[in-house]
């Protein structure tokens, strides 16, 4: 009997050892790997507690990152640094990349698949990746704030700031100050977001057009324009916009914002 290719199948399916003979069952190599198995398929932490040769066998590691892609730091360093382990353990969950090698920090594949499933998982990509347009692309279009981590010349290109603030109107924080004054990548953002208003610049605080779309989402959005804007009355303010604009802030009791008594007529 070949005790080697045992081990190898149960390595690959713990399960297996219930249909083995009595003399497998005795054998603690096999069992071993069976349990290991079993334990990192139902709770990859279990890696942590792994001896240093199971923490280097490359199917033990696999199985832990299929189930708990953060159990990635338990591996070896010979196995943080396979391509094949870490863009399984990223696909299970982006911030495994932290836990790669520099080398795969650095490796397009590997950080596409991470921002992919968690778009802030850029922080832990190479400097050289973070200033990479496609990758920078698919990680601020994930929920979150993945732009703050872009380099700066990213983060003045036009395209992925758009991309970013239509999905999180509140990433306009991040933005370089010549786009925070950008008509069209403001009104983006507080089309998404009304409270992003706070992060454009003095100028467009100061935007009729895009103080009442910020307002129209959000009354309190008001409190974020220019001191010209906020110091308005309701009258005053109405009479600088459109007519469906007036006819929505009466309908919406939008005056209440203000906190003053104000006389229809």
């Amino acid at each position: 009997m070949d005790i080697k290719s045992e081990i190898e199948k149960v390595k690959r399916n713990g399960e297996l050892l219930k249909d083995m003979s009595k003399e497998l069952k005795n054998d603690k190599g096999v069992v071993l790997e069976a349990v290991v198995i079993e334990a990192v398929k139902n709770n990859g932490y279990s890696l942590e507690y792994a001896s240093d040769e199971l923490k280097n066998d490359k199917d033990v590691v696999i199985e832990s990152v299929k189930e708990t892609g953060v159990a990635l730091e338990y591996a070896s360093e010979k196995l943080k640094n396979d391509k094949e382990v870490v863009i399984k353990a990223v696909k299970q969950h982006g911030y495994a990349l932290q836990y790669a090698s520099e080398d795969l920090k650095n490796d397009k594949d590997v950080v596409i698949e991470a921002v992919k499933n968690n778009g802030d998982a850029l922080v832990y990509a190479s400097e050289e990746l973070k200033n990479d347009k496609e990758v920078v692309i698919k990680a601020v279009k994930q929920p979150g704030y993945a732009l703050q981590y872009a380099s700066e010349e990213l983060k003045n290109d036009k395209d992925v700031v758009i991309e970013a603030v239509k999905k999180n109107g509140r990433t306009l924080k991040y933005v370089s100050e010549e786009l925070k004054n950008d008509k069209e990548v403001v009104i983006e953002a507080v089309n998404e977001n009304s409270k992003a208003l706070s992060y454009a610049s003095d100028k467009l605080r100061n935007s009729r057009k895009i103080v009442i779309i910020a307002f129209k989402n959000n009354t309190e959005s008001i409190k974020l324009s220019s001191e010209r804007l906020k110091c308005l009355s309701f009258k005053e303010l109405t009479e600088l916009i459109d007519e469906e604009s007036y006819y929505f802030f009466l309908e919406k009791k939008c005056y209440k914002a203000f906190n003053i008594n104000f006389n229809f007529y």
